[in-house]
């Protein structure tokens, strides 16, 4: 394909490195150097040496690539892919929250904004939420932000106060326990797997609760030859790339984020073509950010 070989040929001549979500749209899946969720590519983005960062996904990620390499260019195809959850708290926001609750650490779902970051004591990922949590002391009270269904998730787990902001992800509160109910009567025996942004019915309802990378470390390793997907449905791309012989089948055919499907190869291609759009963080809230997102990658 000619856009293929154009996108290529830019990313040699910029020296960039590609990072796109498990999300993505297939092609551009397929032309990145990287694919990955929330957790593997802020590891890759932390690591890369080169000097332009192309960050296919939605902007609050590319933000987080910006926030851990100040020195580097950072674009994204389309700007206008936000996260309606990340939206859903505002800085000051979150400062309000926190006046109310004094003593409470400030916790933060990386689908945050820069300036909701630079609030907080620690960032988590739906990959490595439990054990970032399990290095806070159980007597601490934590403040939990944007995702009240991720928080509620790692709470379950631990048993002390949550203090949880009312955000979720729309895409994902669209899946149903029905639909898992439906989807097991039509392929019995056949695992459920669901991401933890998804309402407490549904985690119940489902046989594994994880992130996406989880779901594709899952996949590689279960003898099951079928397995049920509820997720975002472009990671079934990947899924079926990485596992041709097992069969995946999305719970629901409507979960679709249509901010993750605003990166094309068109534009992804002009994006290195007139290197933009970047991405810059203000350094006051860069600086701030960073100490969360850094104490979050330290966990292993």
């Amino acid at each position: 394909m000619e856009i293929v070989e154009e996108i290529r040929k830019l990313r040699k001549e910029r020296g960039a490195v590609i990072l796109a979500h498990n999300y993505q749209r297939g092609e551009v899946q397929d032309v990145a150097d990287y694919t990955g969720d929330s957790l593997e590519l802020a590891r890759r983005a932390a690591t890369v040496e080169a000097d332009v960062i192309v960050f296919c996904g939605v902007y609050f990620m590319a933000e987080t690539a910006a926030i851990l390499n100040p020195t580097k260019t950072v674009l994204i195809p389309d700007p206008t892919a936000g996260c309606p959850m990340a939206d859903m708290i505002t800085g000051e926001q979150l400062r309000a929250f926190k006046a109310k609750h004094p003593g409470a650490m400030a916790v933060c779902y990386v689908n945050s904004t820069a300036e909701v970051k630079a609030e907080c004591d620690l960032c988590v990922t739906s990959g490595n939420a439990e054990r970032v949590m399990a290095t806070v002391p159980r007597d601490r009270e934590v403040i939990f932000v944007p995702d009240q269904h991720l928080g509620g998730h790692i709470a379950e787990g631990e048993g002390r106060t949550y203090l949880l902001w009312p955000g979720y992800c729309p895409t994902h509160a669209r899946l149903t326990a029905k639909a898992i109910a439906d989807a097991r009567k039509a392929h019995p025996g056949a695992p459920v797997l669901v991401h933890p942004e998804c309402p407490k019915d549904v985690r119940d309802a489902a046989d594994e609760r994880l992130s996406t990378g989880g779901m594709c470390r899952y996949a590689r390793e279960s003898s099951a030859r079928t397995i049920l997907v509820g997720t975002e449905v472009g990671i079934l791309h990947r899924l079926k790339t990485e596992n041709p012989d097992k069969t995946f089948i999305p719970v629901s055919e409507s979960l679709v984020c249509p901010n993750m499907k605003k990166t094309t190869l068109e534009n992804l291609a002009e994006s290195l073509r007139e290197m933009k759009t970047r991405v810059v963080v203000p350094e006051g809230i860069a600086v701030r950010a960073r100490r969360a997102i850094e104490a979050m990658l330290a966990i292993r």
